[in-house]
């Protein structure tokens, strides 16, 4: 009996848990449509498919809501940027380290600049003065995750011999600046191209002479 207890609290537990996922991607959808001022709380329960006060039962009012959705989608675009960067770990000793940074960078545009990260950033951005830090929690889930992660990286490269001593951090955003810095200039640029770019000029600067 103890054990039919424990499945079904399990699967009810479960069931919350979908019901507020749903609830948090609901509201990302709504707010990244008409922004906070324009969305109210029966849109989102409509985007979510669910019943309006099951909304409440999960978040208790509309800036709760705008603050968890953006925070558990700036945590999506921080996982699949890890994930990315996890891949050097796979770099071969004996393997070209160029063509392993392009594809890291190739994927960091990616996850970085897709529509649901550009939309996290415009969030954060967009009520700076009703929530005054939540830009820093977006940026912490994101951008310093990566830095973070690619030091990481690029500190055991340089314990392999595959890039010179540095300072890893200093490194990473220097990898990363070489990514995006680009796209100030030219938004439509190829994300290859400017991967490729970027390891180059990394490996001029980093690699083992």
């Amino acid at each position: 009996m103890g054990s039919e207890v424990s499945t079904g609290a399990g699967r009810k537990a479960r069931g919350r848990d979908e019901r507020r996922q749903a609830i948090l991607d609901g509201a990302f959808a709504v707010f990244a449509r008409r922004g906070y001022a324009q969305t109210c709380v029966q849109e989102v329960a409509q985007e979510a498919g669910v019943a309006k006060p099951t909304v409440y039962n999960h978040l208790a009012d509309k800036e709760s809501l705008y603050r968890e959705a953006v925070e558990a989608a700036a945590d999506r675009v921080g996982a699949r940027s890890l994930a990315v960067v996890e891949g050097l770990r796979e770099v071969a000793p004996d393997a070209d380290l160029r063509e392993g940074l392009r594809a890291a960078g190739r994927g960091l545009l990616q996850a970085c600049h897709d529509e649901e990260a550009r939309a996290v950033h415009r969030l954060a951005s967009a009520e700076a003065a009703r929530f005054p830090d939540l830009e820093t929690s977006a940026r912490e889930r994101t951008a310093l995750r990566i830095r973070s992660a690619l030091a990481d990286r690029l500190a055991r490269l340089v314990l392999a011999g595959r890039l010179r001593p540095c300072e890893p951090e200093l490194a990473a955003e220097h990898f990363l600046a070489l990514l995006t810095g680009p796209l100030v200039y030219r938004p439509d640029a190829e994300p290859d191209a400017l991967a490729r770019a970027a390891a180059e000029v990394f490996l001029r600067a980093y690699g083992p002479g």
